[in-house]
């Protein structure tokens, strides 16, 4: 095993221009001391690309409270320094690796990465494994099939896993990863990447690079593959790359999150090529899964925090009972608790839960939508969705479509991509400027604050009159 010495100095003279030391400073005086010394004092900077930050955390549960809680505040710092930045990526280091991550770093990994690109680190998270994958019946034949793969790469071939958003689709892929990247080579990339780096490839009249780095693999594992509808010339590299992998016996695992037949936009021939293989669904969490994972997660709570999180029986039952749309609502419901708790310095009782809880209880109630959002603020303001979808920045278009991203935005809980996708491919920095502008008009017009209510009415309630 070859080991690669990587000094910290040298580390940082790649990103001569961030100084990390003033940038965690900068931190500290805008997000205040408390969440400074409880979160982000736990990130550590490894490395910068061309337009992106590679940082490291301790665990799983860190990053992802990090991700939902500031991460848009300490990408605007970052990007104070350098304005070029506009992503944070973050890798999994325990903390007793982590404290001597720049001493040493061992790239034994059988894992293909293109070069200076986005995929020049290890995506398999070696805390997503087949052992801490909580299964109950709504999950368990996709469970069984992704095993199967992993202890007999023949089996199955492609294997195609959907399920909506939070349901445990990539957590699977990484479990696949992690079991055969000692014995395989693989090839773990979203649908977005791919995307990347095929149009990288194109710009650079390097395709020949492209087309051998993905067809010279063991086992692709790509996730969130409905993300490459209406691509054309990136389908058809794709169509000939799946067809290159299968004529030489290599592994394909594929997640989305529709059937193969329900794409949108994507060729009739490569949704005929996923139904080939074996298509598993992954179902919405049943109430016995959601109370395993919140005893789950709960105790990898108290392992980060002993003594300090004592969540009742109670709340534990109403949680997994009430929050039933997706896996990851009802962790992010158990990180808005722990939060409480850490600020007032006890639990909340099961009307403070409540209270704290509102919009997830809601959303898992009335099922919120994108679509339903869009819908209901185009009948709103008296447009069409075409109209509100467009590129036009007339008066009476631009206040409705920065309401519904407005809305989208606090109602349910997709990401700024995911929100950016769903408005016509609009980038995340308008998302953000969107929801900014909101705000802000709320805060001297009430007009609006009208309007936002009467509507959050409708979407949640199915009320139009009721504040």
């Amino acid at each position: 095993m070859k080991n690669t010495i990587i000094n910290k100095d040298t580390i940082k003279l790649k990103s001569e221009n961030l100084d990390w030391t003033l940038l965690q400073s900068e931190m500290k005086n805008k997000l205040g001391s408390e969440i400074y010394e409880s979160w982000l004092k736990k990130m550590n900077f490894i490395e910068e690309f061309n337009n992106y930050v590679l940082l490291s955390v301790p665990t799983r549960f860190i990053r992802d409270w990090i991700t939902s809680r500031y991460l848009d505040q300490i990408l605007q710092i970052l990007k104070s320094h350098k304005k070029d930045l506009i992503r944070i990526e973050f890798k999994i280091i325990e903390q007793s690796v982590q404290k001597n991550a720049y001493d040493k770093v061992d790239i034994k990994e059988n894992i293909s990465f293109i070069k200076d690109s986005y995929l020049q680190y290890n995506r398999v998270d070696p805390n997503k494994r087949f052992e801490n994958f909580i299964i109950s019946s709504s999950n368990r034949l996709a469970y069984e099939a992704s095993l199967k793969v992993s202890e007999n790469v023949a089996q199955y071939n492609p294997l195609y896993i959907y399920g909506g958003v939070g349901m445990g689709k990539t957590h699977l892929l990484n479990s696949i990863g992690f079991e055969l990247k000692n014995d395989y080579k693989i090839m773990f990339i979203s649908a977005e990447r791919f995307m990347y780096q095929f149009v990288k490839a194109i710009k650079s009249n390097d395709m020949v690079k492209f087309k051998e780095y993905f067809r010279n693999t063991d086992i692709l594992l790509i996730d969130d593959i409905q993300f490459m509808n209406g691509k054309e010339a990136m389908q058809e590299e794709f169509f000939h790359t799946f067809n290159a992998l299968l004529d030489k016996g290599s592994k394909i695992v594929v997640t989305a999150d529709r059937a193969p037949n329900k794409l949108s936009r994507i060729q009739e021939r490569i949704k005929s090529r996923f139904s080939g293989g074996l298509v598993v669904d992954i179902q919405k969490p049943d109430l016995e899964l959601r109370k395993k994972i919140v005893e789950n997660k709960i105790n990898e709570i108290n392992k980060l925090y002993p003594d300090q999180i004592n969540i009742s029986k109670e709340i534990m039952d109403f949680i997994s009972a009430e929050i039933s749309t997706s896996i990851r609502e009802l962790v992010g419901a158990l990180n808005r608790l722990v939060s409480f708790s850490r600020i007032y310095k006890k639990m909340p009782n099961l009307a403070e839960t409540k209270v704290v809880l509102k919009d997830l209880l809601n959303l898992s109630e009335n099922k919120v939508t994108i679509d339903l959002i869009q819908t209901l603020v185009c009948k709103f303001f008296k447009i069409s969705k075409n109209e509100m979808l467009s590129s036009r920045r007339s008066r009476y278009l631009v206040r409705p479509r920065q309401t519904a991203i407005y809305l989208t935005k606090i109602l349910t809980s997709k990401s700024l991509p995911e929100i950016g996708r769903e408005f016509s491919n609009r980038d995340h920095t308008t998302i953000i400027h969107s929801v900014k502008t909101i705000e802000k008009l709320k805060e001297n017009d009430l007009e609006m604050v009208d309007n936002i209510n009467k509507l959050k009415n409708q979407i949640l309630y199915n009320k139009e009159d009721e504040i």
